[in-house]
């Protein structure tokens, strides 16, 4: 299989991309999904995904970096493994230190976390969100802003922020801005992709599935039918629930791709 790239600073990275948040526990379903997930994905289980995306034609996934995900990088690529990480910043921890640790252990890309860069734009600290992009850029990777509430994005690129991508969330959900918790809407994707189209800047769409209450072929045709060319999608794959789910993902996103090219 062979799925369609985008650039990322000097990389290239697949336009489907695997994100981490079933390795983490985190549903944004219940806390009994919470942890099936962290009971399944042992780091074993977590290897075995990784070289499942690696096989099927994925060459990147988007995690936190902390320890525990940092710990699992370091096992699966002292095997072999050698997809690309981009490090989601741990926000529990100091944001420095958390950022030298993910560009020592090999991150491509980081991007201040999405409830962090909600609450820094509720208080008006643009101005913080600055610098830590320029912290970012100074340790020598792409730096990127996400965010729940999609105001972050339209004022992160109207105040000229200088982020080489944005991390644009489909559904406002968990927004510490907006108050919603895990709020799953119908009009947020449209919302969304508009930000998207409106934002020049290369872009990384994630609950594009609305944490599974979405099916994969749909999610996947109308993210990609939506966004940019040099935009990419993050999808988490829970394999407990469904063998052969990356393989069936990245066929359903070559189709998607496949489908957008072909249109008039």
């Amino acid at each position: 299989m062979s799925i369609a790239t985008v650039n990322l600073g000097r990389h290239r990275i697949t336009r489907l991309i695997i994100g981490g948040n079933p390795f983490s526990g985190c549903s944004h379903q219940s806390r009994e999904r919470d942890e099936e997930m962290l009971n399944y994905y042992t780091t074993d289980r977590i290897k075995q995904t990784l070289r499942e995306c690696e096989a099927a034609g994925i060459n990147t996934c988007l995690m936190r970096a902390d320890a525990h995900i940092l710990r699992v990088l370091r096992e699966y690529r002292n095997e072999g493994g050698t997809i690309q990480w981009i490090a989601q910043q741990a926000g529990e921890q100091a944001f420095e230190g958390n950022l030298q640790r993910a560009v020592a252990d090999g991150a491509i890309a980081y991007f201040v976390h999405g409830a962090v860069a909600d609450q820094l734009y509720a208080e008006g600290k643009l101005g913080r969100i600055t610098d830590m992009v320029a912290c970012i850029k100074d340790a020598g990777i792409p730096a990127g802003v996400a965010g729940h509430a999609l105001e972050v994005h339209r004022a992160v690129d109207q105040a000229g922020i200088a982020v080489d991508f944005h991390v644009v969330c489909f559904y406002n959900c968990g927004s510490i801005h907006a108050g919603r918790g895990n709020e799953f809407s119908t009009t947020d994707p449209p919302k969304a992709v508009n930000i998207i189209q409106e934002i020049q800047k290369p872009c990384i769409a994630y609950k594009v599935l609305g944490a599974g209450r979405v099916s994969a072929q749909e999610g996947l045709s109308y993210a990609f039918a939506n966004i940019k060319p040099t935009d990419a999608v993050v999808v988490g794959m829970f394999t407990k629930d469904k063998p052969g789910m990356v393989e069936e993902n990245v066929r359903l996103a070559e189709r998607a791709i496949s489908s957008t090219c072909d249109a008039p």
